[in-house]
């Protein structure tokens, strides 16, 4: 797997809409990533949409941490200073084997309609690499199509952050939209775990994961997939 470039893309959205709460991207789900792949001898680079330090979801620097986001609090192998001084958007090439969307509500916000990763993210597509996210980091699929018009999730195995997990963590009234619903709204073929339990599909080079439990399945298909 040596040789092989990652690119991670992250929200630069700090606000859960109106509430006044702060959110971000969630810990675990760039940290399992990021480390597992590292660990492959994978290069990866950290980009989000501004660029510059990438908010970070208080809640998800809380309770029963794992390992992997203990590592990042320590800043093993960079990690905590590449998400504080990530590239932007606009400074990501394509030179990558693989682009990976980390979750977090912030990605609800300002990932849909953001036109410069529509244009990576069906650049990407278009060349038949790895296109991956995890939790609400699908979100970034939503409006991306392939060469031939259609959505590339339509038809797709995919997963992601269910209504379900949305409604127990309260926040259905504060997300723009129900990601499980606007998936299948897209024509993908939806599927899940219970809430909370971890669960990733790969479909051809489209790979997405349930909810940050999920972050560590995640990563193994993207290795398999690279």
């Amino acid at each position: 797997m040596a040789g092989k470039r990652v690119l991670f893309l992250c929200t630069s959205h700090a606000a859960l809409g109106d509430t006044g709460k702060s959110t971000g991207v969630w810990a675990e789900e760039v940290a399992a990533p990021y480390y597992i792949l590292k660990e492959a001898g994978c290069h990866i680079d950290i980009a989000s949409i501004k660029g510059g330090k990438i908010p970070l979801d208080p809640e998800s620097l809380e309770g029963n941490l794992n390992d992997h986001t203990h590592s990042f609090l320590k800043d093993h192998h960079g990690l905590k200073s590449k998400v504080e001084s990530s590239l932007s958007i606009d400074e990501a090439s394509e030179d990558y084997d693989a682009v990976f969307l980390p979750g977090g509500h912030g990605v609800c916000y300002d990932f849909p309609d953001n036109p410069a990763l529509i244009t990576l993210l069906e650049k990407f597509w278009a060349e038949g690499k790895v296109v991956a996210s995890v939790c609400h980091g699908p979100v970034g699929f939503v409006n991306i199509k392939a060469p031939d018009g259609e959505y590339i999730v339509k038809g797709k195995k995919v997963t992601g952050f269910t209504n379900s997990e949305e409604d127990a963590v309260g926040k259905t009234a504060f997300v723009p939209f129900l990601l499980e619903d606007k998936l299948k709204e897209r024509g993908a073929h939806f599927e899940r775990a219970n809430d909370w339990n971890p669960y990733a599909v790969a479909d051809g080079k489209l790979i997405t994961g349930q909810n940050p439990m999920s972050s560590e399945k995640l990563a193994k298909l993207i290795l398999e997939a690279l």
